[in-house]
């Protein structure tokens, strides 16, 4: 049980670091204002420059880890298991993998230039259109 919760934060985890680079890109083009929130695109770049750190450096992800260690009690797997697993997990060579984090990454930087945060010290993780 502890296991599939855990599987299930690194799914969104993924899901936010893939996922906000697109709806980044979306946003700005219907000139949403949260695109330029300097909370959420930093939380952002730090979320995939950590993934790109792990993998450098080959470290296992720790939710991985202690993902995989709670398993090993367990005999069966479960319905999120199976179908998170499937989504999550591929299987190629982590050399494959650590040059799509920072390609990614690099997408990631670069959208900062083509989608500039607007400096404001009340900034809010949603800030109102004007």
């Amino acid at each position: 049980m502890l296991a599939d919760l855990i599987l299930i934060i690194h799914f969104f985890y993924i899901l936010f670091v893939v996922g906000s680079l697109p709806l980044i890109w979306f946003g700005a083009w219907l000139k949403m204002a949260f695109v330029s929130s300097a909370w959420f695109r930093y939380l952002h770049l730090t979320a995939i420059v950590l993934v790109v750190i792990e993998s450098l450096l080959g470290v296992v992800c720790p939710l991985t880890s202690w993902e995989n260690a709670l398993r090993r009690v367990d005999t069966e797997s479960s319905f999120i298991q199976q179908w998170l697993h499937r989504i999550i997990f591929y299987d190629v060579s982590e050399n494959v993998l650590t040059v799509i984090y920072i390609g990614f990454a690099g997408l990631v930087v670069m959208t900062l230039k083509w989608v500039p945060i607007h400096s404001n010290r009340n900034q809010t993780l949603f800030p109102k259109n004007d």
